[in-house]
């Protein structure tokens, strides 16, 4: 058994691609084109080496010993809080908008949580030439406005999102009404591990340089290269698929998502799909979502920007469905504590997303001779002012 993507562009039961009429032909041409390109010599190249020479990869593999002598472990952080924009994103904007010129589009559409994936898509717009439009929540503008100012003086236009509770699921939303509009001439570079095949697989791909570095960072540090415990949090899911990628077939590795509880999974203010969710459509994919008795959309909540999605990738929600990644769901106070202590033990300030992996630390029970890797999937500059809120 694998839990790769499949032929049909399904992982299990999850994932497929339920578009609009008006973007299937967009969907088709994507689905016959991706694999080829991602392949190629010629993009293998220009991407590896703007990932070298630009992003600054590989990110570090840091043992935390504070922490591992706190948790009773060796644990290792992977380091993606300290790429080229601060967070994991950059790795797949690069290759997609390099994907979208290859194509032969002229005109990129993002969306945007906390405003990482927006960051990173208008810098690979900027560094390569083409045009941007990020859609944004008004809500997450409010409380992600550093990087509000950031995507405008990259030169991207952020369009600002005013229905539903103007979060993440709207800027999507947002996103894929304009894609119906430009389909001839537009690229939505979607920033997670959700969406129509074969968005999902694209994602996994380019971030799948994560666990490709962890496999002969950890032979460096530990002669094996393989971990026992293997950790990221999940929202969409694209820092989790690229931490996991390498190894989802691997079953000496124990893979752990962290999933953001907010107030609490078994209330209505919480993005914890996988303990609160049931099987749905959205944005087109067959997936785990926050839904209601007649299969109305419902709003997520989390302190984390990045978390506030009322959805998981299909790969993530196939991982749950098999047993093969345990999920635990992390309450917005939890995260907090979890961030303040990694930064007074280890001088690491962490975005508000990798603090709800950190706060499954203390529900874990590792063995003293467990070697745990656990995702930093971007630095908390965007969230200081809810850090010094609290």
């Amino acid at each position: 058994m694998t839990y790769h993507i499949d032929q049909n562009g399904f992982y299990g039961e999850f994932g497929g691609a339920f578009v609009p009429e008006v973007l299937h032909a967009c969907t088709e041409q994507l689905q016959q084109a991706y694999a080829s390109i991602l392949e190629s010599q010629e993009f293998q190249h220009e991407y590896r080496s703007l990932l070298r020479n630009y992003v600054g990869r590989p990110s570090a593999l840091y043992e935390a010993k504070k922490l591992s002598a706190k948790y009773g472990a060796r644990i290792f952080l992977k380091r993606e809080d300290l790429n080229h924009t601060g967070a994991h994103k950059i790795n797949n904007a690069l290759g997609q908008v390099l994907l979208a010129k290859r194509m032969g589009k002229t005109r990129i559409i993002a969306e945007t949580g906390a405003g990482q994936h927006g960051v990173a898509t208008a810098t690979a717009c900027a560094l390569l030439d083409m045009p941007c439009v990020v859609y944004m929540g008004k809500t997450d503008i409010g409380r992600q406005m550093p990087n509000v100012e950031r995507m405008k003086m990259l030169g991207a236009e952020v369009r600002p999102v005013t229905c539903g509770n103007m979060t993440l699921k709207d800027a999507v939303n947002d996103a894929i009404r304009d894609w119906c509009c430009h389909p001839q001439d537009t690229f939505y570079v979607i920033g997670s591990a959700v969406g129509p095949h074969p968005y999902p697989d694209i994602v996994a791909r380019l971030q799948s340089v994560i666990s490709e570095e962890i496999k002969w960072q950890l032979q460096e540090q530990t002669g094996r290269d393989y971990p026992d415990y293997l950790m990221a949090c999940v929202g969409g899911g694209s820092n989790a698929i690229g931490t996991f990628y390498h190894y989802l077939d691997d079953q000496r590795t124990h893979l752990v998502l962290a999933e953001a509880g907010g107030l609490g999974s078994d209330t209505e203010q919480t993005a914890a799909t996988i303990h609160s969710g049931s099987v749905g459509i959205l944005h087109g994919s067959r997936i785990m979502v926050l839904q209601d008795a007649d299969g109305q959309i419902q709003e997520a909540y989390s302190i984390s920007a990045g978390l506030d999605y009322p959805g998981i990738g299909p790969v993530h929600c196939n991982l749950a469905k098999q047993h093969r990644a345990e999920v635990l769901s992390i309450n917005d106070d939890e995260a907090l504590n979890a961030a303040f202590e990694l930064t007074r033990m280890e001088g690491i300030i962490p975005a508000l997303e990798s603090a709800h992996i950190l706060a499954a630390l203390p529900k874990m029970h590792f063995k003293p001779s467990d070697i745990v890797v656990l995702t930093v999937s971007g630095r908390g500059d965007k969230d200081m002012a809810t850090y010094l809120k609290h």
